[in-house]
């Protein structure tokens, strides 16, 4: 049964391999090189940080059209305050956070006590951070920023501190698992065999070791993947160990049901969409850290790329379903598109049309398998 319920992720990680294998041969072997696949593992963590946000949205039933604004929005912020303002990077961080506090507050609000969808809500939010934008950074490219600054999108932890925290991951992993497994047995619940059990161990191990050894073959792990990980063990925590995470299943499960059994629903989506405006926030750090650059067009179609990846990762368009490390492996799908289309010099135009035919895709496939069960 195990099996059969994580059959689709471990067809996306087939899909992974493919798309990797036809690329290394398109490229002639440049795509699998330590310093792509370290470029890859970055540009993906920016798109990752939205996506782990949009799950927990869609989840709830609702979408968020306004991440991808809300990212360059809160950039153009910060260039404002550190190039123009000359803040320091620890109160730029800061005041960038509670902005897309804010965001999420406004928008949240509109749609948990007014009651208005959060499709139009989230679609007048991209026209309105994206003109933001523009008028915050005056219509001009915004740089440079200071090396504290940049250091976030662009800095690397050293070789002794990358395999210090991929031994760390592998660690945390046993841990969780025997602790789970320890769990579901207390509960006679269905638990994997013994062999199972140490063959996915086994597998998971060899994956971190691998890209351990391949991050420290270039420069070592970098800051936005760090930043990744700490967000994703910590917001997976979130959906399966809180009340918070489990209401917002419950809400996507069946909403009539959540408000019968005594879940403030307004509440719940107040956080929900505060969540997700301060992840934007982060991402738009991330990403204009890693730009060195506030730009007019930062953040641009990210919504698609986010969204595609929480529904590739097995989160339902329907509610009730869906796994922050499932939105990571979507992530990587459209990532490492985006990275091997570029490296064979395909105009982006193309990859506007890929990843659009993969978004559709997704969605059928999501809609085909409910069925099914």
């Amino acid at each position: 049964m195990n099996w059969k319920k994580n059959l689709r992720t471990y067809t996306l990680i087939i899909a992974i391999l493919l798309i990797w294998t036809i690329f290394t041969i398109l490229t002639d072997g440049n795509f699998l090189t330590p310093r792509n696949l370290s470029m890859l593992a970055r540009q993906m963590a920016i798109t990752a940080l939205v996506a782990i946000g949009m799950v927990f949205v869609i989840v709830a039933g609702h979408i968020d059209l306004s991440v991808g604004s809300v990212v360059g929005f809160t950039g153009a912020i910060a260039g404002v305050l550190q190039v123009w303002h000359g803040w320091s990077t620890l109160w730029t961080v800061v005041a960038v956070l509670a902005v897309g506090v804010l965001i999420g507050l406004w928008q949240g609000y509109w749609i948990a006590y007014r009651n208005v969808p959060a499709f139009i809500v989230t679609l007048a939010g991209m026209l309105v951070f994206r003109g933001g934008v523009l008028l915050a950074s005056k219509g001009i490219t915004i740089s440079p920023f200071k090396d504290s600054f940049t250091f976030i999108g662009q800095g690397y932890l050293n070789k002794p501190l990358s395999i210090a925290f991929g031994l760390l991951l592998i660690f945390g992993y046993l841990l969780l698992t025997v602790n789970e497994r320890r769990k579901r047995k207390k509960y006679n619940l269905e638990v994997l065999s013994v062999p199972l059990e140490v063959g996915k161990a086994a597998v998971v191990i060899a994956l971190i070791l691998a890209f351990t050894l391949v991050m420290i073959s270039y420069e070592g792990i970098s800051i936005p993947v760090l930043i990744l990980v700490v967000f994703t063990i910590l917001l997976a925590f979130i959906s399966q160990n809180t009340t918070f995470g489990k209401y917002v299943y419950a809400i996507g499960g069946n909403k009539e049901a959540a408000r019968l059994s005594g879940i403030d629903i307004k509440k719940v989506t107040m956080k929900i969409f505060i969540l997700m405006g301060f992840l934007s926030a982060v991402a738009g750090i991330v990403l204009t850290s890693r730009l060195d650059a506030a730009t007019q067009a930062a953040g641009t179609n990210m919504e698609l790329d986010a969204i595609a990846a929480a529904i590739l990762g097995g989160t339902s368009t329907l509610g009730g379903e869906g796994t922050v490390p499932g939105a990571i492996i979507g992530a990587l799908i459209m990532s490492s598109i985006d990275n091997g289309m570029s490296l064979l010099n395909l105009e982006y135009s193309y990859q506007l049309i890929v990843k659009g035919l993969v978004l559709v895709f997704a969605v059928w496939l999501d809609i085909a398998s409910r069925k099914k069960s």
